[in-house]
């Protein structure tokens, strides 16, 4: 018997299994995502903002708010929409962690790029195992085949 490494216990269906769940995790994710909106509000209530996936989605400036300069209205605007920027992203994140458990948090990833390049070494370091393992039973084969 020929021995094939890690290579020959590779579960097939367990790879086709976690492929499918993680597609269903994606799609789910983006349907979540598609409902997500950030909200805040200046402390004075004049200025309230929506910002959703697609950017700015909604502006609303209470009439006292024209009382205020140019200058000191266009400051609120800007602090109000970064602060629903940030509740939207605190939002996807939330989601995120929801969808894909704590562990498989792709957001996580994102943060923390130290880790996420871990990942890409461990999988890396698979794939490489992988493939030398594959290439050597493929010289055993051709070894075989020119000896036969």
């Amino acid at each position: 018997m020929t021995d094939f490494g890690d290579f020959a216990n590779i579960d097939i269906e367990q790879l086709m299994r976690r492929g499918d769940q993680q597609i269903e995790q994606m799609q789910q994710f983006e349907r979540v995502l598609s409902d997500l909106v950030g909200r805040a509000q200046d402390e004075d209530r004049l200025v309230t903002v929506e910002y959703a996936g697609a950017g700015l989605r909604e502006l609303e400036l209470h009439p006292k708010a024209m009382r205020l300069s140019s200058g000191e209205l266009a400051e609120k605007i800007k602090e109000t929409i970064r602060a629903a920027a940030e509740d939207m992203q605190r939002l996807v994140e939330e989601a995120s962690e929801e969808v894909f458990g704590k562990e498989n948090d792709p957001m996580k990833l994102l943060k923390d790029p130290d880790a996420a390049m871990d990942r890409v070494r461990e999988a890396e370091g698979l794939y490489n195992r992988t493939f030398d393992d594959v290439m050597a039973e493929l010289g055993h084969i051709q070894k075989r085949l020119e000896g036969a």
